[in-house]
């Protein structure tokens, strides 16, 4: 069995400015700041001499090839994003940007803001909208139930809140 796998499909395209922000900072850091010094590393390397024994020509050229495909894949992906920067007009329904608080049967209670596929961080509380649980709460209201099938069992949470802030 090779290692081939069929490429994922491409995630919503939909961002928070401030993720959009943060694609462009790297963007401009990978191309205004990193790519130029890896650049001079290998130039010095390459005179040198023989390259097929030299560390750092080759971990440069490595490290240009790993900056090029991060600068084309960020170029691509800020193209065809689109920022959502308003809060919808209907406050009691969740949508994209929407942060909602969540309670289990236990009466835990956790907090997830609805972003896109570029810039979800569960630890940070930043829930993709492709995930189950997002398109599962997407267009609910306060107090509906979900219902989560998990690989255990099944989780029932509670909307317990939803709130906008400003961006």
């Amino acid at each position: 069995m090779g290692r081939w796998r069929p490429p994922r499909g491409r995630g919503s395209a939909y961002i928070t400015p401030k993720g959009a922000q943060r694609l462009q900072e790297e963007l401009t850091h990978l191309w205004k700041v990193e790519r130029p010094q890896v650049t001079d590393v290998v130039h010095e390397a390459a005179k040198n001499g023989d390259r097929s024994e030299n560390g750092d020509y080759i971990y440069g050229k490595r490290r240009l090839r790993e900056i090029d495909s991060r600068v084309r894949f960020l170029t691509k992906r800020l193209d065809e994003l689109t920022v959502v920067d308003r809060i919808p007009d209907d406050r009691d329904k969740v949508f994209f940007g929407a942060y909602v608080t969540l309670a289990d049967d236990d009466g835990n209670e956790t907090t997830y803001q609805i972003v896109g596929p570029d810039e979800f961080n569960v630890k940070a509380g930043k829930l993709s909208m492709d995930s189950p649980l997002a398109r599962q709460l997407l267009g609910k209201r306060l107090d509906d139930e979900i219902l989560l099938r998990l690989p255990d069992g099944e989780q029932r949470y509670d909307i317990v809140e939803i709130e906008y802030r400003e961006y």
